[in-house]
Parts: structure tokens; C-alpha cells; sequence
């Protein structure tokens, strides 16, 4: 196997991140080699006409436009394809995901190249962990059942379209500490977000075995 690709896309550095600290548990675990690139830091720019229309055009009749948005394009499908498995940092933001990581998936989904029509995509059976926190509980009995726009999208994009193999961790209710209406949650987030620890060291442990293998 060659490396982890890790992508944050938390705009909170440090520990001011729940996304962020429960995927340190899984990297503490890995032992592998890393790419990390975080989107919250560095994030990659939207797409533009011209990121769209170079794929269409001849490399030869790009103007600089196209060809800068074009080899942005390529370095970041080579690393996405350069990678054995992948471990995502997606926090919930308003009922979705973070637009730094829209940005990512909407430069490297391309069909032909990561994404195949009537095929098998490149990436098909390659472990993926996304860790995703959100400030509230979006489970069945909850009164926001049903509006977390994020997971579905995940599971349609990374597992549907890229083919990998997901696996979900929700360190959930993490606003219970903060926000005073929501103080009788505080046991039930302390309960989720050590849930969340112990999978991501888990899941970390379980690709280190895979790479050695």
C-alpha cells in the first residue's frame, strides 16, 4: 500500500475542533505514511470557468487560466488517486458540509478520470474514515431527525460515486458544553465523543494492520 490521504476541512484550528481532535486518535493509532492536506489552513479555490472548460480543451490552446486551473486540478486527483485509503475531517455546518471541502471534491471529481460512467471507478474498495462532529443529534427520535444534509451526501459522493468504503464516526452534541439550554446533553456528548475516540483509534489500528499486511 502506499499512503493515507488525510483531508481536513475544519475551519477551527487545534483543539478548538472535536473534528479534528477524534481524528488525532486515528492517526495515533496509524503508523503508515500521511499526506495531510487541511482545507481549513489551505484551502483550494473554487471552481471557475476556466477549471472547467480546460478539461475540454486542448493543453496546447489553454490560456495561463486554464493551464494554472488545470495543473491545480491534476496535483490534486494525483494525490487523490496516489492513496491507498483516506481518512476525512467533515464537520457538520449548517446542515452540511464545509464549502473548503466542496471545493475539494468539486475539483477532483471528474468523469474519466476519478469517476467512471457504466465502470468501476480507480478508487472502488479503498478504505475511507470520515469523522464528522456536529453540534446537535440528528438520529431518529431527535427533533432534527432527518435534516442532516451532510451524511447522505457523503455516502451518495465517497461510497456511490468514488466507491470507497466508508465508515462514519459522529462525535455528536458537541455544543452541549456551551450552549446553557442544552446542559442536561453534556453526559450524553461526553458519551458520543468517547464513542467517537475509541472507533477512530480502532479504525486507525485496523489500516496500520492492513498496510503492514
Amino acid at each position: 500500500m502506499s499512503h493515507l490521504l488525510h483531508i481536513d476541512s475544519s475551519a477551527t484550528p487545534g483543539d478548538g475542533s472535536v473534528s479534528r481532535k477524534v481524528a488525532r486518535s486515528f492517526r495515533a493509532s496509524f503508523t503508515g505514511p500521511v499526506i495531510h492536506r487541511d482545507l481549513g489552513l489551505a484551502p483550494v479555490p473554487h471552481l471557475t470557468a476556466e477549471s472547467i472548460t480546460a478539461r475540454s480543451t486542448d493543453p496546447a490552446q489553454h490560456t495561463p487560466e486554464q493551464a494554472k486551473a488545470q495543473a491545480l486540478q491534476d496535483e490534486l486527483i494525483e494525490e487523490f488517486l496516489g492513496a491507498s485509503a483516506y481518512l476525512f475531517t467533515i464537520p457538520l455546518y449548517n446542515l452540511t458540509m464545509p464549502s473548503v471541502f466542496k471545493a475539494w471534491l468539486d475539483q477532483i471529481m471528474i468523469f474519466g478520470r476519478t469517476l467512471a460512467i457504466g465502470a468501476t471507478p480507480p478508487t472502488a474498495g479503498r478504505p475511507a474514515t470520515v469523522i464528522t462532529a456536529r453540534g446537535g443529534s440528528f438520529g431518529p427520535g431527535t427533533p432534527n431527525h432527518g435534516m442532516d444534509h451532510l451524511v447522505p451526501s457523503l455516502e451518495a459522493i465517497l461510497n456511490r460515486m468514488l466507491g470507497l468504503d466508508l465508515r462514519i464516526i459522529l462525535p455528536e452534541l458537541t455544543h452541549a458544553p456551551l450552549v446553557p439550554a442544552m446542559a442536561d446533553l453534556i453526559p450524553l456528548h461526553e458519551r458520543a465523543l468517547a464513542t467517537a475516540h475509541e472507533q477512530a483509534a480502532q479504525e486507525g489500528e485496523l489500516l496500520a494492520k492492513r498496510f503492514a499486511a
